[in-house]
Parts: structure tokens; sequence; C-alpha cells
């Protein structure tokens, strides 16, 4: 290794290491240990500058927002997302709109360029996932039900933080953005996330199961790190940000029964480059632009704290929570953090932000994340003051709102609502992932073209090949698509058009609203393709013998295609239907004096065979634990939560008579 990297190195970690000790004994984040430590080791700090290769540092650091983003994906739940979606899509929306005018309006108050200011409002809308992750977990409230609304929150945010970095890469080069603009950026970034999102929850599950089959730890880490690089440099590619790729992937990752082996393997690297990332932010403060700039910082901390908590209390509020809550996830946002340095970095990156703006976005972070634990802490007085102050009317009157949106959001649709409600969902999906298809023929024309110059028909015969490769692999999605609206159309039928009223004329009526909606829908999909398809569009001679060829496809291939996209849409049901893998703490055993063991055989038809004991949660449902398993091929001693169950294993439990039997219950066949 070179001595002046192995140098740098171990003055990073050595000094990061004191600090983070320091830290932990005056109980505060060890975010701002990392930082602080990067502030005495950088440049700007008597006597003499301690790191020798700075530039090598900060490649390092990149690595730390490859697994900053990969672990903050790894937290991501499609199904906790899905039960306060509402609160999260309002309360999360509201805080990016009021903190980016916020932003803009601080900056042109200072007298910045408008590229500062619009730099600034995108900095201070986003909070920190890591500070207030790690402010619950210090304080143990991470199962209260305002932690939870506060994860959905910030799993919105990290949506819409991945949005605002996309747009703002366009803005910062074209220095304006058109609607059409906007309309693109969002298309191709849905498809984008629905594409990988989709392929990714049919494959990677799959792939990870059969990689732990070989109990090896080395293999399943190499996996996921080849997945983690693989996917953040497909999106460097498509031109978004690595922090995107990592993000994505790790919320894929985070759907596999292997979740809690992954994150064990993962949380060391994590921890030592993340440090390294952080270290990295300490060594561009530079303490004279602080003092030079305290009065906007102490302004932007004030104004980033009380707006905040406005706006997220009061869209947490608006969305049907109590006034408690919502004052609690409000006091538990107010700060900024990780994706707020990438925006940062991203203004320096791109040579259209000032060089203060940084160390400005650093010294609010710490700032805000120093307030986080005491604002989490006096949530609950702060409550019960306004309990006191209020007028007890204008409390009520509160209390009936949250009533009445709770009333509202509780009622039940019809099943035929449901069900046209959930095909919308699978053609929008089906439709996204065509979109996608050609994209990526419209995306590969001039780099085929570059390397295959001299293809037969020159650039019209590319872009019929293009057109007719992308029209094939769309035609399982087509025919999906066709199915579903077929459906549709003689649903809505039936609900529009009742027998007792409409007589004789019954059937003709449905058969005209199907037909109406089968044309409708089938003219739009054409319309839909050839917008999306213009720039690869073959001749009209060509392009009618190549749709006779499509229609040669459609009768050979249609049921495989029908077979192919069946299996597919059972693989991805599969995995979102799989119980939630438990990574809170479990019960604690019993006392060994106190706790007996029992041998129970798994039966014939036992839910439990073909499960991980992660996914099964015996321990946390009954208090009973697995110490042993045997097996005709070999005992297993204190088996891991990642141990497969199969049919014929002898389980040894350990715990009381209440929970052994309670446990035994969980594996018994299910009665049909």
């Amino acid at each position: 290794m070179h001595a002046t990297l192995l140098q740098d190195l171990a003055v990073v970690m050595v000094v990061a290491a004191f600090v983070t000790v320091l830290f932990r004994r005056l109980k505060q984040p060890v975010v701002l240990g990392y930082i602080l430590a990067g502030l005495i080791v950088g440049p700007h700090t008597p006597p003499f500058p301690l790191i020798q290769d700075r530039a090598t540092i900060e490649t390092l650091s990149e690595l730390g927002v490859v697994f900053l983003m990969f672990a903050l994906g790894l937290e991501f739940s499609l199904r906790k997302l899905k039960k306060v979606g509402m609160t999260a899509l309002i309360a999360a929306s509201l805080e990016i709109l009021v903190m980016v005018l916020a932003g803009y309006e601080l900056g042109r108050f200072f007298g910045w360029s408008l590229m500062n200011s619009v730099f600034l409002g995108a900095i201070l809308s986003i909070s920190s996932t890591t500070i207030i992750i790690k402010a619950l977990e210090e304080l143990g409230k991470t199962r209260e039900h305002f932690a939870q609304l506060i994860l959905g929150i910030l799993i919105v945010e990290d949506i819409l933080a991945i949005v605002m970095i996309a747009l703002l890469s366009g803005f910062a080069t074209t220095g304006s953005l058109a609607p059409g603009d906007i309309a693109i950026t969002m298309l191709r970034l849905s498809a984008f996330l629905g594409t990988l999102l989709v392929l990714g929850l049919i494959i990677v599950p799959r792939l990870l199961d059969y990689v732990a089959r070989f109990k090896s730890n080395e293999m399943l880490l190499i996996t996921v790190l080849g997945l983690c690089f693989g996917v953040s440099l497909i999106a460097v590619k498509l031109g978004y940000s690595v922090a995107l790729g990592a993000f994505l992937i790790g919320a894929i990752i985070a759907e596999a029964r292997q979740i809690v082996r992954i994150e064990n393997l993962m949380h060391p690297i994590r921890d030592m480059f993340s440090a390294v990332f952080f270290v990295s932010i300490g060594l561009l403060i530079d303490p004279a632009l602080l003092v030079k700039y305290i009065v906007p910082i102490l302004v932007i901390s004030v104004v980033v704290i009380v707006g905040k908590v406005l706006a997220c209390s009061f869209g947490s509020f608006i969305a049907g929570n109590d006034r408690r809550s919502s004052l609690q996830v409000g006091m538990g946002l107010a700060q900024i953090g990780e994706f707020s340095f990438i925006i940062a970095t991203l203004g320096l990156t791109l040579r259209v932000t000032s060089d203060f703006l940084y160390p400005i976005a650093v010294a609010v972070s710490v700032l805000t994340t120093l307030a986080t634990p005491y604002l989490v802490k006096s949530s609950d007085a702060v409550a019960q003051l306004m309990e006191r102050i209020l007028p007890r009317p204008l409390l009520d009157s509160l209390d009936t709102y949250t009533r009445w949106v709770g009333q509202r959001s509780g009622g039940t649709d019809s099943p035929a609502v449901r069900l046209l409600r959930r095909w919308a969902w699978q053609i929008g999906i089906n439709l996204l992932l065509v979109t996608a298809i050609f994209l990526g023929a419209v995306y590969l024309r001039p780099k085929v073209f570059v390397r295959w110059p001299d293809v037969p028909g020159g650039i019209e015969g590319l872009k019929a090949f293009l057109w007719l490769g992308a029209m094939l692999l769309a035609l399982p999605l087509f025919i999906a698509v066709i199915r579903k609206l077929q459906a549709a159309a003689m649903l809505i039928s039936e609900i529009t058009v009742h027998r007792d009223a409409a007589g004789e004329r019954t059937e003709a009526l449905r058969a005209i609203i199907v037909s109406v909606v089968m044309i409708a829908g089938s003219l739009a999909l054409i319309l839909i393709v050839l917008l999306l398809s213009s720039t690869i569009l073959p001749s009209w001679k060509m392009l009618i013998a190549l749709g006779l060829l499509l229609v040669a496809a459609f009768i050979l291939l249609r049921r495989p295609f029908i077979r192919l996209y069946a299996g597919a849409q059972f693989a991805l049901q599969t995995t979102l239907s799989q119980p939630e893998v438990a990574r809170q703490a479990a019960p604690l055993p019993p006392l060994l004096s106190e706790a007996s063991l029992r041998t129970v055989s798994i039966p014939t038809g036992s839910p439990a065979i073909g499960k991980l004991i992660a996914e099964l949660q015996i321990r946390s449902q009954t208090g009973a634990s697995i110490v042993g398993i045997e097996r005709e091929n070999g005992s297993v001693l204190n088996p891991g939560p990642d141990e497969e169950l199969h049919p014929g294993d002898r389980l040894i439990f350990l715990g009381h008579p209440h929970q052994l039997a309670a446990a035994e219950g969980l594996i018994a066949p299910i009665a049909i």
C-alpha cells in the first residue's frame, strides 16, 4: 500500500476513533464526531494539514456515499410505507415545498445568486435519515407510532430527493427548467425506478436464496457488494447519481429473506466508509468562512428548525394523525443531513454554487443535529404545554377533524372497485416497463450506430432493428395490458348497466360499453407506442412489414408469452407477500433455572417448512427460542436466523411451558 495513503487512513481513523469515543461519553451523535475529526485533520486547521492526499480520501468518501445510501435502502420497506403512505406523502411534499421556498427566499435576502439560492432551498428541504434513526434508537422510541410515521416520511423524502437531484442537474446545466423538461425527467426516472424495482424484486431475492444455500458469508457478501456496485454503475451510466443506484438496490435486497444476515455483514463495511465520508465533509470546513457567515448560519438553522416543525406537524395532522403524534413527527424531522451534503456537493461539482455554500450547509447540519435529540425528548412536554395554553374549543375542533379523517380513510370499497384499482395499477406498471424498453432502444440508437456504422440499410435499418426488438420485448406486456383491459371493460359494463333498469337491452348496452373501452384503450396504447418510438420509427413501408412480423409472432408465441408473464407476476407477488422479517429486539429468553427443553418434529403440512427461522418470528411471538435442530444428515446447534427448516426436522425449543406450547402451535399444520 502507498505510504501516503496508509498514513492518511491512519490519521483519519485514529482521530475519528478518539473524537467518536468522546462524543459517546458526552451522549452526542457520532456523526458530529466524524465531522469534527475532519475539521481537526483538515487543511484549514493550524499548524499544518495532517492529510497529504485529499483526492484519495475523497475517493474513499464516495464509496462512503455508496455504502451509506445502500444501508438506507436496506431500511426501506414497501409494507411500512403502505401503512403510513398518505401521511408520508402529504407531510414530505409539504415540507419540501415549504423549505425550498424558505431557502430560496433566505438566499435572495442575503444577496446570494439565483443558483446559490435555489441550491440552498434544496439543501434545507431534506431531513437526515441516518441522524434521525440513530437519535430514535438512542432514545428507545423506534417502536412508537410517531417513529413509524417519521420513517415513512423519510422514505418519501429520499425518493423526492432523488427526483430533485435529477432536476437540479438539468437546471444547473441549462439555467432553466421548462415544464416539458420536468415531464421528461419524471417519465425517465419513473421508468428507471419501476423497471429496476420490478425486475429486482423478481430476480434478486431468488438469487440471494440460491447463494445463501452454500452457507458462506463470504459468498453472500461478495454477491451483495456486486449487486450494489453493479446497479450503482447502471445508474451513473444512465445519467443518475450513484446514490440513486445504491439506494434502490438496497431497497430491493431489503425484501430478501436473508436481510438480517446481510445487514450484519454490511454493518462493519458501512460504518468504516461512512466514517470516511463524514470525515471528508469535515475536511471541507473552513473556520474562517464559518466566522464570516455566522449570521446566515444561525438564521438558516432557526428557519430549518421552525419551518420543518411547522410544515411536518401540519402535514401529519391534515393527513389524519392526532395532535400529539403530529407534533412529535415535526420535532423529530427538524434537521438536515446526508442528502443535503450530496446536493451541496452536486453544486460544487457542476461549478454553479459558491464555495461558501457547502461549509454553511455542514454547519447548519451540525447545529440542527445537536438540537434533534433534545427536540424529540421535549416533544411530549411541548404537547402537554399546548394542551394547557390552547383554548378548549380549538382542541375539541382539532380532535373532531382527526376522527373525521380517520372515518373517511377507514371506509371500505366494494370488491369490484378494489379489483378495478388493482388492474389499473397492473396496467400502469406494465406501461411503465414498456416505456423503459423503448427509452432503452432510443438510448442505444446512437451508440450502436457508432460501433456498427455498416449496418444493413443504414440508419433506417438500425431503426427497424431497434423498433422490432423493442416491440418483441414489450409484446408480453402488451398482451397482458389488453387482457386486463378486456376484463376491466367487462366488469365496468356489469357495474354500470343493471338488468333491472336496462331489461332486454342489458346485453347490448354492456357490449357497447366493452367495445368503447377496448377501442379507446387500444387507440391510447397505439398512441403511447408511437410517442415513445418516434425517434426510432422506420419508414412506413418497412413499418408495415415489421407489423406483419409482429402479428405472426403474436399468433405463434401468444401462449408462451402469457405463461412467461404469469410466472413473473407470481414471482413478484410471492416476494411481496412473504412475511416481513423482524429486525427489532425480541423478548429476552427465559432464565435457564426457570426454563425447560422440548423437542418437536415438524409435521407434514406445517407452514414452517421451507421458511427461515427469522421469518417465523417464534421468539418475538412466543418468547421461546430454537436452540437446536436434529436432522438425518447432522445436527445444528444454536441455529442462526437464516437457517431454513426442512420436512422431518426435530426442533429443540427452550422456554416456559406456556411458551413452548405456543411455539409448537406455530409449526402445527394449518387446519383446512
